[in-house]
């Protein structure tokens, strides 16, 4: 598969003047913090900025430069691929190519993303830049951005949703007591790569029975019996951005437990949609499915937030929260999965995707049903 971002998309689709529009973004973050560079080490914000799959590679951002570093396993398909950056083949440790290239620029003030450099990068970074240079710890100075997709970005989320979409509806297929939730999560790993999808965008969550009461259960090689629930949770890898769909299944009878539940859930789910809009504050989309399950009596069994940001990360910004106090904006892609878990007996979450439009909200896997 093409590294590059897309076969038909790369960033400089979006120049128009000659300047990539992602990196003026960060040009302006830099003079607000008083930076004269800095160095991006984590992938997504690398592959954001760039265009660019980014597969062990670091990047130094400044006006007088843009310098991408990788390695010989890299370094001809990034050639090939990667446009609008002076590209350097590192034959040394990253810190040292790193410090060689900043030194190289007459820079005073460098960031770095604290969230991505280890206190050992840190120390060995420092070892390898001039001393008049200055390290400066920053954070979500491209993460902020990439809360916002841009209309190609919007493209690549939808496709992923719906082979998502499309594997879910595959999954009813496969139920049957008696088969493992490994297998099920196996043909579902199958059918997304078919489907276009490069991979998973994580491993594949197959819940049968009480297993569904864990949140984040692993896999496991139990057999699916008769009248209990099926929880699936899964999303794809779609040249880079991801997407996360969650959906309860029922083998045989529905028992009046798992119908009241579920009903409870998709009505909190529905009420939280129902307050997206440009201006709302995040916490009161929380609040909304939050204090539906509360006062249903189940409030206690909502142990996670509402949502979260996805797009390059399968969890980014914004985390949809009752503790975040920002507002929603146009163009931001997240998820909307409230859910009950009753330790020993079944769980019950239902996620889908939205968009943030200009007037409310697009439910991106909105034709799937539930």
């Amino acid at each position: 598969m093409n590294p590059a971002i897309s076969k038909k998309y790369n960033i400089n689709d979006e120049i128009n003047g000659g300047v990539n529009p992602r990196l003026k973004k960060i040009y302006t973050k830099l003079e607000g913090n008083n930076l004269d560079a800095m160095i991006i080490s984590s992938a997504a914000n690398i592959s954001y900025l760039t265009g660019y799959l980014s597969r062990d590679s670091q990047l130094v951002i400044s006006r007088k430069s843009n310098i991408y570093l990788t390695d010989g396993r890299y370094f001809a398909e990034a050639k090939k691929y990667l446009s609008g950056f002076k590209l350097k083949r590192r034959d040394c440790s990253f810190f040292k190519a790193i410090g060689q290239a900043c030194n190289g620029l007459n820079l005073k003030r460098v960031g770095f993303e604290e969230g991505s450099l280890s206190f050992l990068g840190y120390t060995r970074l420092r070892e390898q830049l001039k001393r008049n240079i200055d390290l400066i710890p920053t954070l979500n100075l491209v993460e902020s951005l990439r809360e916002i997709k841009s209309r190609e970005e919007l493209t690549y989320l939808g496709k992923a949703t719906d082979i998502a979409a499309k594997a879910l509806e595959f999954t009813q297929t496969l139920l049957s007591a008696g088969i493992r939730e490994v297998e099920i999560a196996a043909e579902l790993e199958r059918f997304v790569r078919y489907n276009g999808a490069s991979s998973s965008a994580f491993d594949i969550i197959v819940a049968s029975g009480l297993n569904s009461s864990y949140p984040h259960h692993l896999t496991s090689q139990r057999r699916l019996k008769e009248n209990e629930v099926v929880l699936v949770d899964l999303g794809v890898d779609y040249f880079g951005y991801k997407s996360d769909l969650t959906r309860v299944f029922f083998l045989g009878k529905i028992n009046p437990l798992a119908a009241k539940i579920y009903a409870i859930v998709c009505r909190a789910q529905e009420r939280a949609i129902a307050r997206i809009s440009p201006g709302e504050s995040i916490s009161e989309v929380d609040k909304a499915a939050r204090q539906y399950i509360a006062k249903a009596g189940y409030g206690r069994f909502f142990s996670h937030s509402l949502g979260h940001g996805i797009g390059l990360e399968i969890h980014e910004g914004p985390s949809i929260s009752s503790r975040v106090k920002d507002k929603l904006k146009r163009g931001m892609v997240f998820t909307v999965e409230p859910a009950v878990y009753l330790p020993g007996k079944l769980g019950i979450r239902i996620e889908d995707m939205v968009r943030v439009t200009e007037k409310g909200v697009e439910v991106l896997s909105g034709a799937l049903d539930k």
